[in-house]
């Protein structure tokens, strides 16, 4: 079986496949009717450096070492210093007889800055590495390789300002490009040429911010079609502090601002998804669909308004959660569906079991086989996810504390912890509040509901922060 490993960035749940009315996902709404949905998969740690050097080791934050951006702070962003004979998932298939190759965004890289370039790739992944750079990255004038604010009205917070519809075509963006050269690797590198299987990792830029994308992609969304998410007034009031990452400006922003986002936020998602789709098709004509495996994730979830947040960062279910499909010919056949918590450090072993690889023993995610085959047979109950608290300081800059969050998500209940409970505490019920706007943590009619959480929580800590001296 070959992989083809297609991770996009930012991307929240607002697709098609899991229901949501306006967004238009046809190709990952595609993928996922001739694949395994999960509809609760859980990132890690909701920032893109930590998430992506988790899933990518089959380690958790605290084990690879990296668990912040390392950008905005003195830890480390990279997980080789810290764990320097880890064996990655691309690396598990080079040492045993693939082809591995990534093009854009598969281990960190800064958005968009850092477009073009390899960012905090790992060398021994892969024997080739392809860094793609397109209009988006670059001023809109030819040959001028530099980031203009000022093509994207100059403005920021946060970057869920920055919006762009562009004149230009698809494979003039960055993510085209990351498409054409996918396929030219596919077409390069085919098992018929080369007589060794592939792992080729596909990783697209959107919908991360700035959201530029060609204008009939902002064209499928009308204004007045858009209906922003209002938090209640008093959503806050029983929320830890801790628990809410403001960043400034972003609870006064207007109707209008939060339409305006919104919709360049959708048409980055289905500007990306179409390029998928080009993917996909070639993989089809290649007769390649038959023999390889295709993975689908975002690295988090993204909140478009929920408790007054937008964008990641914080251990609600809007920033933790994130889609994902596994499609595996001859045994996922049509719409397959699992509720269950899933991690995604899961995907390394998962990926081992399908290929009949033998994966590292230290790796820490479950085996999703089981649920592959038989979509009621449940493999974990809990997914964990953590997060670094941080401040803006004085200067606009980002400083990290040292309080941690952590959080776990059963099928029906959200707990989550700040500075081991002492800075506070959240419990949500899903079944009854899925937009988790009732914290039960106080409720005495819900104590044992919440110490039995506490204790799947604290044994998901000591699991998540064992060190693996094997590999340091």
């Amino acid at each position: 079986m070959n992989v083809l490993f297609i991770t996009v960035d930012d991307m929240n749940n607002d697709l098609g496949l899991y229901g949501h009315p306006l967004v238009k996902s046809p190709n990952i709404d595609a993928l996922a009717n001739n694949g395994a949905v999960f509809t609760k998969a859980y990132s890690q740690a909701p920032l893109c450096t930590p998430s992506r050097a988790s899933f990518m080791t089959g380690l958790y934050p605290d084990q690879t070492g990296v668990i912040a951006h390392g950008s905005h702070t003195q830890l480390t962003s990279h997980f080789r210093p810290h764990i320097p004979n880890v064996t990655t998932m691309p690396q598990m298939f080079k040492q045993q007889g693939y082809f591995t190759a990534r093009v854009g965004k598969i281990y960190h890289q800064g958005v968009p800055n850092q477009i073009g370039t390899s960012g905090a790739d790992d060398e021994l992944s892969w024997h080739e590495a392809v860094n793609p750079i397109g209009v988006d990255k670059a001023t809109l004038e030819p040959k001028v390789k530099s980031f203009n604010p000022d093509a994207l009205k100059n403005q920021s917070f946060g970057g869920v300002l920055s919006f762009l519809a562009t004149q230009e075509g698809d494979e003039l963006h960055t993510d085209g490009i990351v498409a054409n050269e996918t396929i030219k690797l596919l077409k390069e590198h085919h098992p018929s040429k080369t007589g060794k299987p592939f792992f080729i990792g596909a990783g697209f830029y959107r919908p991360h911010t700035p959201f530029v994308a060609p204008q009939k992609y902002f064209d499928l969304y009308e204004l007045e079609n858009i209906k922003p998410y209002v938090a209640p007034k008093n959503d806050r009031y029983d929320i830890p502090a801790i628990a809410l990452k403001d960043r400034p400006h972003q609870r006064s922003l207007t109707i209008e601002q939060r339409k305006k986002i919104i919709r360049g936020y959708y048409a980055a998602i289905s500007y990306v998804d179409a390029q998928i789709g080009r993917v996909m098709d070639v993989l089809e004509e290649l007769e390649l669909a038959d023999n390889t495996i295709v993975v689908f994730l975002s690295d988090h979830g993204y909140e478009l308004g929920q408790h007054d947040l937008w964008q990641k960062g914080s251990l609600f279910e809007g920033s933790a959660r994130t889609p994902m499909i596994i499609k595996v010919p001859k045994i996922t056949k049509g719409h397959n569906v699992i509720n269950a918590p899933t991690e995604l450090l899961d995907i390394y072993p998962t990926l081992a079991a399908l290929t009949n690889l033998t994966p590292p023993a230290y790796l820490q995610g479950f085996d999703l086989t089981p649920s592959l085959e038989d979509t009621t047979q449940v493999v974990r109950t809990s997914a964990y996810s953590t997060i670094l608290n941080r401040n803006r300081g004085e200067n606009g800059e980002y400083a990290y504390t040292k309080i941690r969050g952590h959080s776990i998500r059963t099928d029906r209940y959200r707990y989550s912890e700040w500075g081991d409970g002492i800075m506070g505490a959240e419990l949500y019920d899903h079944h009854n509040d899925p937009e988790e706007l009732k914290n039960l943590s106080d409720k005495t009619q819900l104590e044992e509901v919440r110490i039995k959480l506490k204790w799947l929580l604290d044994d998901a800590i000591k699991k998540a922060q064992t060190r693996i001296r094997e590999i340091e």
